[in-house]
This record gives C-alpha cells, structure tokens and sequence, in this order.
C-alpha cells in the first residue's frame, strides 16, 4: 500500500514553485487516481462562473482568469474527488476497524469513494452496509433523548453555504449552539483580532488590490503549498516592481522563485520570478518582535521629520481622525529594547530597518498572513500587531491595503456568514426566531477545543461530523481517540475514509455524501450550491460528473433528513422544498441575511462572485470605540512559554503533497523529502550541539510542563534551514504532543506553530533527552 519506497529519500531542491515540477506532480496523481477525459475536461471548469469552485483552498476565483484557473494543489483536490477508485460494503468486510487503525492516513482516503451509508457493527467490529432510512431512524432515535448541551455538531469547511445554514439551523432549532468547525483550528485568531480592532472578523482586500499595491508584508503564510493560485498575482507584482518582504521561520520556494506553468516562453525557457525582495527567517512566535521594531524605526523617523520640518513618515490625520489607542501603542513601542527585539526574532536590527524602509517608503501596503501568526498562544495579539502596523500608515480602507488574512477550507469563512458559529452575538437570533417560529439559544457553545474537553471527560454524548476528519486534525490525539467510544452516538458525513471513522462510538454511522463536483439532481432538476472565498466573495458552484455510487445523498439531504427525526414539524420550514430546490434555501439565507444575501439568485454566477460587503475597507468602524483600536501587545513572543534549555520551538508544517489532513501522497518536492513523512527538520548548528547525526532516528516529547508524556518516534533528523531553536515536522502526525489546554487564549486555536518539546534520543524506555 502507499507510495513509500524502500527507503526515504532526503535531497536539496533547486526548482522554482511552479514549473515542470508541477506539471510532474499533476501528470502523477491524475494517473494515479486513473482520472479519465471527463476529469481533464472538469479541471477546465474549475473555478470559473458556471463551472464548480474548488473543494481545496479559498483563494479567490478572480472574473478575469486563466485558461486553467486551477494550482497544483487544486487539480490534487480535483483528482482526489473524481477518483475512480471504490471504497464498497465488501471492502469493510475484509477490514475490521482494529486492522485498519495501524494504516496511514494516505492509505486510507487512497481506497476511493465510499459508496453506500454504513453503520459500525460492535459484535465484528466492522462496518456493514444499511439503507439510509434505517440509519436515519436509529440517529434520531439516538440523539431525541440526549441533552441537546451533550451534543456537537461539527463541519468542515469545504461545506457549501446552503449546507451550512441548514446545519447550523438544525442544531439551534434542536437546542444548542455546539457547532466546532475548522475556524476554530486555522482563523479563530482573524476572526476575535479584526473583530476587536476593526469591527469586521474577515479581511479588508480583494483581488483587484493586488493591481493597486505598492508592497506586500508576508506573515507566517506558505503560498507555494497552501494558496498557489496567488502566485500569478505575485507574479504580477513583482512584474510592476512592487516590494514583497517575507517573515517566515522556514524557507519555503513559493516566496522564492516561481515559474508560470501557463506561460509557454517560462517554461521553455526555465525562466523564473524572484518573489521576495526580503526573505528574513524568524524564530516561530517572534513575529510581534519583528513588528515592534519596524514599528520602533517608523515612530523613531516620524519625531525626527516633524522635527525637521519635512513630511511625516505617520499617517496622523488617519490617526486622528479614524483611530484610537496610538498614544498607548507608542509608548508601548518606544520601551521595547533592541536587544530583547534582536533576542526574540534571531534577527540583527538592520533587517528589520530594511523592512521598515520598505514600508515607510510605500503608499499602499498589503499584509498577507496565515496560520503561522494564528496558531499561536498569543495568536489574537499577532492578527492585532498586524492590524497596528497597518493603521500607522492607513493602510486600511484605501485601494491597494490592508489586511489580507489567508484562509484554507474553500469555504471556512462563508460558512460563519450563514451561522456556523458557537458565538450568540454573530447570529441574528431575532430575525431566525421571526422567521422560523422557535426559541434559539443564547448561550454560548462548544467550540473545537470545549468539544474536545468534553469528549474526554464524557459531558459531550454526540457528535454528528459534517465532513472532515476531526479526531486527526485536533490536539491531544491519543487521549481524544481513547475517549471517542465512549460516546453514545457518532455520526460521520463523508467522501471518503479516514481515520476518525474508526474511532466508532457505542453507534455509529458512515453517511456517503456527494462530492461538489458531482452532478446533483433533486426534485426539481440539477442543484448548484455557493460558497466564499477568502476576500468576501460569494461565487456559484455546479457539478456535472457522475456521482461516485448512485447510493449517495447530497449534504443538504443528509442534514434535512437528520433535521426531521430530531426536531418536531414546522409549518414554516418545509426541509423536503428546500433539498427539492436549493434555490428555496437561499431565499431562506437571504431573509435571514438581507443586507449581504439581497438578490442572491441573480448575482449567484456573478464573474469574479459578488462581494458581500465590508464596512471596515469603507473605513466605518463597527468597534465599541465606533474607531479602529491599536492595542498594546503583552509581551514580544506570541509562543506562550519561556525558553529554557533544551526546549524547542515546534512548528507543524503541511507538505506540497496534501491539504490539511488530507495526504495526497509522499513527495514534499519543495522541501526534498520523497518516501515518507517521519521527519524532523532542525538547525544544523543544533544537530551539532546535540551530537544528533545527520539521519539519525530520534523522538520528541512534549514539554508542557503539566506532567502528561506525550511522544512522537521515528522521526529522522534532517539539517534544514530554521531557526535556531526551532523545529519542524508534519502535521497531523505530531498533534499528539499538543496539549489541549495549549491554544490562543482568546480564540481557542491550537498552538501548533510552536508547540514546547525536547529532542529525545534511544528508545522509548531508555531514551535521553538530547
């Protein structure tokens, strides 16, 4: 099974992003999913208006796009979903769950297509086959008597916005607001931080600004493995002369050099784009360091401008007139000392006068940051430093600026616009009330984290899974699966197999579902769904292949036919009308959401989506100041624990080969590791240091301090460029050594870009700490 070879391969890759080596990697797994003509034909509908938006990333889908206007990483995602290959009631009756919990994760998804609804049979433990009223009955007849507080309904974000509203709908009409979803792993941080500073929990840019820039701020984000699309508008950038300075712990290829596989003359003649002007490696959590001291060089240049009489380097009649909070910012800035900035980020001053000249010197600026500023304890401070850096120059609500925050799920920001969200105060509780005739609840419910504490300590009994794989992408992996059984329901809506499917609670149940690729055909004809991208654009999706099994049921039916076994008849809600004609749920949405949903059927394949709206690019500020807030960050690290001897930094990485825990296979090219993901990346001069040999098997364990041992084996050291102090190795497969109580602390998100181990030498039992 698998694509592992015999033994690893660990080499130096010298490619740009981009370029052959991506045409390689597409050529490969279209062979290896045996994708067919109707699947190159698809990938030409990808991300286009009337074709179907991508089930990977939420990059946005621009009018104007290419002849394929699909990345790499999205044509896998395309592969992945059109495969050919079955996953069927007699593989199940080869495989109990036991047998299949030793295999790895690409193993798993790499059966293919689940095909027909499942449920867990404890006497064999093994899923066999039932029709869907028999699993639909047995679900209501479990989750009827359960206290609705005891009940989580998780989603993920590839869930269409149709889908989601109904789901969250569900749960609320049912009792609860208990509804975890990816944000709250990846962009919780965007959503408290901008909500606080700006008024708006999501990005103030859109495509067009990248036409409108003069430099562009890089955080924390990996574009050549999690966003590749944007690289043509990097591309663009650099093309005009605009500025892109990367802070990055890691050297990742995509804000190195890229090659335009659409572009005949690059490919020809292996001709690349630099990216990055600046590319400054940092410690992991240093970047409120980083930002200080650019912020210390702006605030220093301003005094002496005005002093002198010449422009002022700050924006202070935006200031003035738009914010709040400076003085305390500035004071805050100004006490901060070289030498803990240069201590803190493993960066000489010099560098960080670089960047600010940079910035100084720019009239519009961009920031564009992902996880590696959001999975951090002081996550929310992160976002809330960006934020600060950019009003000093108002770069917020002018063409060509502002925050730029890069989110993963294809649709992980939309569906928090139609209610999945534990939050009271961002749904219009009123308005569903009116509309729906019920009491909603207001207080607040589980998110990712709270659902995990109570699956460990047995308050939570339920759990319904609206796809995704959410046992693997948690923390505290070892304790979550030991509790999992012990719920009294689980039921798991899905494409594919994974690994928290073998995880059964006392029932359980394996519901297939269509892909959005798919053709799906309901009562009054073929369905198109929405979803949002990463810049507030809403865009229509059709799918037109051939489901996988005609045994599969659209998301919206699965949750209308759970909806009507749980919850008591409603002559305002008709759930049959609705997965009779989508269109019908939208009118809902658009009730429910007049001001961003009006006319939503019209605009629904508008080129480009249409955009729904941000107060805060228009500069009005929905904040308690009615103002943009700075604020004063606590302290220069955002990684939350103190550096002691022989504790390191822990970042979890994704390779170029899979999209979140979804593994695509074993080749992370950018990075030169082929045959496997058991490895651990570490500085040289700490290999030497700690006497560790090039290759050698080592082991991390978690140095949290709360007395928990949580181990990681198998790792093989490899010398990599990265900070010293800090590490990296592959997620999910080192969620163990996260603790669960290690998360932002406003938001809730895991940690785990720098998460507290040590190197550990030996074996298991006689291992020594390195």
């Amino acid at each position: 099974m698998g694509q592992r070879g015999d033994r690893p391969h660990i080499y130096s890759f010298g490619g740009p992003a981009g370029g052959w080596g991506s045409v390689r990697s597409l050529a490969d797994i279209l062979t290896r999913e045996r994708i067919d003509a109707r699947g190159y034909r698809e990938l030409l509908r990808q991300n286009k208006p009337q074709g179907f938006m991508c089930v990977s990333c939420a990059w946005p889908k621009p009018a104007d796009h290419h002849p394929a206007e699909f990345c790499e990483e999205g044509a896998k995602a395309t592969a992945w979903e059109l495969t050919r290959r079955r996953t069927t009631p007699e593989f199940f009756e080869k495989h109990s769950l036991s047998e299949l919990r030793g295999w790895t994760d690409y193993d798993l998804e790499q059966q293919g297509r689940l095909t027909h609804p499942l449920r867990y049979d404890a006497a064999t433990d093994k899923y066999v086959a039932c029709s869907w009223e028999e699993a639909f009955d047995a679900i209501g007849a479990a989750l009827r008597p359960l206290d609705p507080a005891a009940v989580a309904f998780y989603s993920s974000g590839r869930t269409s916005l149709e889908a989601s509203y109904m789901y969250g709908l569900m749960a609320r009409m049912y009792g609860n607001q208990n509804l975890p979803d990816s944000s709250n792993m990846c962009h919780e941080s965007t959503s408290v931080g901008l909500k606080a500073a700006l008024g708006v929990p999501v990005g103030t840019t859109r495509i067009e600004d990248f036409d409108k820039t003069d430099a562009i701020f890089f955080f924390g984000q990996n574009v050549g493995s999690n966003a590749p699309r944007m690289l043509h508008n990097l591309r663009a950038c650099r093309k005009r002369g605009v500025e892109i300075v990367t802070f990055n712990p890691l050297r990742e290829r995509g804000l190195e050099r890229f090659t335009d596989p659409q572009n005949p003359a690059e490919m020809l003649t292996l001709t690349e784009t630099s990216i990055s002007t600046q590319y400054h490696q940092l410690r992991a959590g240093s970047d409120i360091a980083a930002m200080t001291g650019i912020a210390k060089y702006l605030l220093l240049w301003d005094e002496k401008a005005r002093a002198a009489g010449k422009p002022e380097v700050l924006d202070h009649a935006f200031l003035a007139g738009h914010t709040v909070g400076f003085d305390e910012f500035a004071d805050a800035v100004r006490a901060a000392e070289w030498g803990d900035i240069e201590a803190e980020t493993g960066l000489p001053r010099a560098d960080l006068e670089a960047a600010a000249r940079v910035y100084a010197g720019a009239g519009a600026v961009m920031a564009i940051y992902g996880m590696g500023l959001t999975q951090h304890v002081k996550g929310v401070e992160n976002v809330r430093m960006v934020v600060n850096l950019l009003l000093l120059r108002g770069n917020i609500g002018k063409p060509g600026a502002g925050p730029t925050p890069v989110r993963g799920h294809s649709n992980v920001q939309g569906q928090r616009t139609v209610g999945i969200t534990e939050k009271t105060e961002l749904v219009p509780v009123e308005r569903l009330e009116a509309q729906y005739g019920f009491t909603a609840p207001r207080k607040k419910g589980l998110d990712t984290v709270g659902t995990c504490r109570g699956i460990i300590d047995g308050s939570v009994r339920g759990f319904v899974g609206l796809g995704g794989n959410f046992l693997r992408a948690v923390p505290e992996t070892e304790a979550m699966e030991a509790a999992w059984p012990s719920l009294d329901l689980s039921v798991q809506i899905a494409t594919k197999l994974n690994r928290n499917h073998l995880f059964p609670g006392k029932q359980a149940f394996l519901l297939p579902c269509l892909g959005r690729i798919e053709r799906d055909v309901q009562a009054s004809g073929p369905q198109a769904v929405s979803v949002e991208d990463s810049t507030s654009c809403i865009h229509g999706s059709r799918g037109k292949v051939t489901p996988a099994s005609p045994h599969l049921l659209s998301e919206p039916a699965i949750v209308a036919a759970i909806a009507k076994r749980i919850l008591p008849p409603n002559p305002r809600l008709d759930w049959d009308a609705w997965v009779a004609d989508y269109s019908r749920i939208r009118a809902a949405i658009s009730e429910t959401y007049p001001d961003i949903f009006g006319d939503y059927e019209r605009r629904l394949f508008t080129p480009g989506g249409f955009w729904k709206g941000n107060n805060a690019a228009e500069r009005i500020w929905e904040t308690k100041s009615g103002k943009a807030e700075f604020h004063a960050p606590s302290g220069l690290s955002a990684a939350g624990f103190a550096d002691v001897p022989g504790r390191f930094r822990l970042t979890t990485l994704r390779s170029n080969d899979q999209f979140n825990t979804t593994i695509y296979g074993y080749h992370d090219r950018f990075r030169g590791v082929k045959g496997t993901r058991d490895i651990l990346f570490i500085n040289a001069e700490d290999m030497a240091e700690a006497g560790i040999a090039e290759g050698e098997i080592v082991a991390l364990e978690s140095d949290a301090g709360d007395g928990r041992r949580r181990r990681r084996d198998g790792l093989i050291a490899t010398p990599y460029a990265i900070p010293r102090g800090c590490l990296g190795a592959y997620y999910p497969e080192c969620n163990l050594l996260m603790p669960l109580d290690h998360h932002a602390e406003e938001s809730h998100v895991p940690a785990a870009k720098s998460v507290p181990v040590r190197i550990v030498r030996g074996n298991r039992d006689e291992g020594a700490a390195a």
